[in-house]
């Protein structure tokens, strides 16, 4: 299975992973290769538990990641 994944540095400096198409799925590491063994590991915990949930969810599909700057 494949799952977006959405990974972000907080303001202590660690990575911080995400997993849009399953709520409550995140992890953090000191570094990126961390956060993604992590975050792989939070994915597999979370289909142990919520896999009959999952079937029955409608996912979207990630298209992209756009940044955008406005002035305030």
């Amino acid at each position: 299975m494949k799952f977006s994944v959405v990974v972000e540095k907080d303001e202590d400096k660690y990575y911080v992973a995400s997993v849009p198409e399953l709520p409550g799925c995140h992890t953090q590491a000191k570094t990126l290769d961390a956060v993604m063994e992590r975050i792989k590991e939070a994915i597999q915990a979370y289909l142990e538990v919520e896999t009959d949930d999952l079937k029955n969810r409608r996912c979207n599909k990630l298209v992209g990641v756009s940044f955008v700057e406005v002035h305030a």
